[in-house]
């Protein structure tokens, strides 16, 4: 009860002054010059609480830095991860009430409190070994753009953790696919499935994916096949992604966490589902892709697409 008086009396009590400017750092360096005035209504001297929140989401996102997971690298060996930190709001709260219901100027440091990976160098250490899933397909690796953009999307997949009952979608893992993140046009036709755009031969990595995770037993959420069959993988195997359409989704139904292994070498792309020991899931015929690439016929026009097959 009594924190609740205090708490109604910081809320609605008049500030003793309404000059003085509070100066908050981060690292040494300003990011905000507050006065009391802008946060007190004029006629009510009342804290103004939507200003308030604005100040300190503002704070939160000059602040922040985003935890680095744990990976695996190319020479199999592990990376740990690195804790990041954000706004610690209810310090910063006392602190702001502190100033405000004072007088005269102020200084205040953001204070942060920490924000920790998901995947630790511990629980990939766990995960590694045991393989309940592996699919590789194949491709053109002289046609460099989509071998180009099917490398970028490989390195976006690898080392992803899937923890229980968490359903994982290819389009928020890999991201938009633009020429700012170094996709490059792919402008070919494959057996008349156009192939071109920004982008073009994620669809090759979301399928290859897709079988992979489908001959683990893993259950499928969303999948969608293109219009026409694709070379790459058999008929009916494919999963067509796009950013502002389709995109390739599961869930991790067994009782541990799984990890995502990608890997491009020359012309091939393939993955490789591990887990502990302790898991338990079904697997799942699936038929081999072929190792027969097909003719691609080069296109002078480019088709502006966030991703095609």
């Amino acid at each position: 009860m009594r924190l609740l008086m205090l708490a109604g009396i910081l809320l609605f009590a008049q500030p003793q002054s309404l000059s003085g400017t509070l100066t908050i750092t981060y690292h040494d360096h300003t990011i905000a010059k507050i006065h009391r005035s802008h946060f007190t209504y004029p006629f009510a001297s009342l804290l103004d609480q939507e200003k308030y929140q604005l100040l300190i989401n503002q704070l939160d996102r000059k602040v922040y830095q985003a935890p680095v997971d744990a990976r695996i690298n190319g020479q199999g060996a592990i990376v740990s991860g690195k804790t990041g930190h954000k706004l610690y709001r209810s310090v910063f709260q006392n602190k702001f009430y502190s100033y405000y219901f004072g007088q005269g100027t102020g200084k205040l440091r953001a204070p942060l409190i920490k924000v920790y990976p998901r995947v630790d160098a511990e629980l990939l250490s766990q995960i590694r070994d045991q393989r309940i899933g592996q699919y590789v397909t194949f491709f053109n690796s002289g046609n460099k753009s989509r071998a180009h953009n099917i490398d970028l999307a490989a390195k976006a997949l690898d080392s992803q953790v899937v923890f229980p009952n968490e359903t994982f979608s290819f389009n928020k893992a890999v991201g938009m696919r633009t020429k700012k993140k170094g996709y490059l046009s792919a402008p070919i036709i494959v057996r008349g499935e156009f192939s071109e755009g920004v982008g073009g031969g994620i669809c090759q990595v979301s399928s290859t994916l897709f079988n992979a995770v489908d001959r683990a037993g893993l259950k499928i959420v969303e999948r969608y096949s293109h219009s026409r069959r694709v070379p790459y993988v058999p008929e009916g195997r494919d999963a067509t992604v796009s950013w502002y359409g389709p995109d390739f989704r599961f869930q991790n139904t067994s009782n541990q966490p799984i990890l995502i292994r990608a890997h491009k070498y020359g012309g091939s792309i393939s993955f490789a589902l591990y887990s502990s020991d302790m898991i338990n899931v079904a697997p799942r015929k699936v038929p081999n892709a072929s190792t027969h690439l097909p003719k691609e016929i080069k296109q002078e026009n480019e088709v502006q697409h966030s991703s095609k097959p």
